[in-house]
């Protein structure tokens, strides 16, 4: 079948709104009409270059052996809610009409992982920048004569999708769709990041730096485990002043003038988690951030890092000495088919602010709109709204 998606051809360009062909869904795979897809800063990593090696290290890649990803032309969007239309041979947790959310991470449920708990590092997240199928290896996008890559392995940036039943999240019917396509990355994200990851305990000085839709929820969930002080840090003002209404009690314009706030807040302690939430987190943050951590406390890496920025500064003898931790997440240590219904479960009793997330909704063609205010800090998280067929 044949739809609109927005398809970016390389690092530095703009998304182009383009007619693109969708194979039928295969064994273990759905196809979803699109009703909303939330814009996410990861998106945005690929046109940067954020998340592409530079030439000289596919260069370096390649002289070693190393596979090179051909991410380019790509389908973006990882963040969505839709409608199930058809499913493959073998899919049997979705029917046609079943509404679903996207999770970013896949899970199989039979790796290692899943089966201890950790779907978020599931063995089928490694080909989430294939071209690829995770099903069966073959290709479902195309663009002409070209190939597509699905951002991880979706692509909610387009009418219609196919994915892996792995990726789908089925949904009750009654929630918004605005609300799911939220949960499907960034809110899932933040949240975990303060609560599971952070470990985030009553009594806790908080500080999350980057107040996006994902810092925004990172307060939300230091609220709800208790934190006695949260510190939101962002250089926009309509972010900082935003923050308080998901919990922060204390806001900062940047990481290092947080420094002597956290410690009149503390009396010398400084905060007890930290959490670097930034849409990208430069390699100069990370030092801050420690000084920014008590002895013993934890420093949570949630924002994405541009792969350019290899080496770190760090003050080992003060990590080490003052047992500091200074830790990765992916999706918050979150579990999709237990977390994304728990939050809905949550926004539905009133206990988590969804709807106060979208600052602005755009039609797809208005993408390029859509990804200029990410940058630019205009929206906590900016909403695609695909019309009824």
């Amino acid at each position: 079948m044949k739809c609109q998606a927005a398809v970016l051809r390389g690092v530095g360009k703009d998304w182009e709104v383009c007619e693109i062909e969708l194979d039928e869904p295969r064994r273990g795979e759905v196809l979803v009409r699109m009703v909303a897809a939330s814009v996410c800063h990861t998106d945005d990593h690929f046109a940067t270059g954020d998340a592409v090696p530079a030439p000289e290290m596919i260069e370096v890649m390649r002289a070693a052996g190393m596979e090179t990803p051909d991410w380019f032309p790509l389908i973006g969007g990882h963040e969505g809610a839709g409608i199930v239309e058809q499913v493959g041979p073998d899919v049997r947790g979705l029917k046609p009409g079943d509404h679903v959310g996207m999770s970013f991470i896949p899970a199989c449920g039979k790796c290692r992982w899943c089966v201890s708990g950790q779907s978020y590092v599931c063995d089928v997240g490694a080909n989430l920048f294939s071209k690829q199928m995770i099903t069966d290896g073959t290709v479902r996008r195309h663009l002409g004569q070209e190939d597509l890559m699905a951002t991880t392995q979706l692509g909610t940036f387009a009418e219609y999708l196919v994915a892996s039943e792995d990726s789908l999240i089925k949904v009750d019917d009654s929630i918004p769709f605005h609300a799911v396509s939220l949960v499907s990355c960034g809110v899932t994200t933040g949240w975990g990041s303060a609560t599971v990851s952070a470990g985030t305990q009553p009594g806790d000085t908080v500080v999350v730096i980057g107040l996006g839709g994902v810092g925004m929820n990172a307060l939300q969930g230091a609220h709800a485990a208790g934190a006695k002080y949260i510190v939101g840090v962002d250089p926009v003002d309509f972010k900082r002043d935003s923050a308080k209404l998901f919990g922060a009690t204390h806001t900062a314009r940047w990481a290092h003038e947080a420094i002597e706030l956290v410690r009149e807040l503390t009396a010398g302690v400084m905060a007890d988690r930290v959490v670097l939430t930034a849409g990208v987190v430069h390699a100069d943050l990370i030092p801050v951030a420690m000084m920014l951590t008590r002895k013993a406390g934890t420093c949570v890496l949630t924002g994405m890092t541009p792969l350019s920025e290899m080496s770190v500064p760090l003050i080992l003898v003060d990590m080490a000495h003052s047992a500091k931790q200074l830790k990765g997440t992916i999706f918050g240590e979150m579990n999709p088919r237990a977390s994304m219904p728990m939050l809905l479960s949550m926004y539905q009793a009133g206990a988590l602010k969804l709807d106060e997330l979208v600052t602005r909704r755009y039609r797809l063609e208005q993408i390029n709109e859509a990804i200029d205010d990410l940058r630019e800090g205009r929206n906590i998280r900016g909403l695609i709204d695909f019309p009824s067929p």
